[in-house]
């Protein structure tokens, strides 16, 4: 199993866009990919929330990688959220 790394980039949306590295793992670990642009891979996963985020409540956050997958490892270019 290859190691999982989230780059500069997604580290830097840890917090604006409230994911975890365990969500990012979890997703890229458990759910289908499909293509993305660039030659990336991309995948969704829903967890639970229950919480507020910005102001508003919600029940589901929804936590889609963009990747790239190399010899070695899985890194992670960046990490987009939505809330439901």
């Amino acid at each position: 199993m290859k190691p999982i790394r989230l780059s500069k980039h997604a580290q830097g949306y840890v917090a604006k866009r409230g994911f975890t590295q365990t969500e990012v793992e979890q997703a890229i670990r458990t759910c289908p990919w499909t293509p993305a642009e660039l030659g990336r891979q991309e995948c969704r996963k829903d967890f639970p929330f229950n919480a507020e985020w910005n102001g508003h409540r919600y029940a589901i956050k929804q936590v889609r990688p963009v990747f790239a997958e190399v010899a070695t490892e899985i890194v992670v270019v960046t990490v987009y959220t939505y809330y439901f």
